[in-house]
């Protein structure tokens, strides 16, 4: 069997604030969203025209608890085409929660404190 990748499960506190934090750091756009009518969750998938890999955003109205999303171990990475510009935008966002200059890296934190690693295209 050859399975395809195909999203990663976020949950969120801040829909609006996480999809704007993912458009900045990262160039991403909403594809779709969905949910039920009465608005009680959404999913919303992000993600760009560079891979069909996608991000899901649950957000389940009247949560109040704290969504654990594995840990900060577990995380995505995202490669870019100009680290420095990527770094500079990061820094002025104040999201680099890790830096490891040896191994050329560094990691941002999203609005739901979400890690997310930065490396330089290949």
């Amino acid at each position: 069997m050859k399975a395809r990748f195909i999203h990663h499960c976020i949950h969120v506190m801040d829909k609006e604030k996480t999809i704007a934090f993912y458009e900045k750091a990262l160039g991403l756009r909403v594809m779709r969203q969905k949910g039920p009518a009465d608005g009680s969750w959404v999913n919303t998938f992000m993600g760009n025209d560079v891979t069909p890999f996608e991000l899901e955003f649950t957000w389940n109205r009247g949560f109040d608890g704290v969504y654990e999303n594995a840990g900060k171990d577990v995380h995505i990475a995202f490669r870019v085409p100009d680290f420095d510009a990527a770094h500079k935008l990061h820094e002025e966002m104040g999201c680099i929660v890790r830096e490891n200059p040896a191994m050329g890296l560094y990691f941002i934190a999203d609005p739901d404190g979400q890690w997310i690693e930065i490396l330089p295209e290949l």
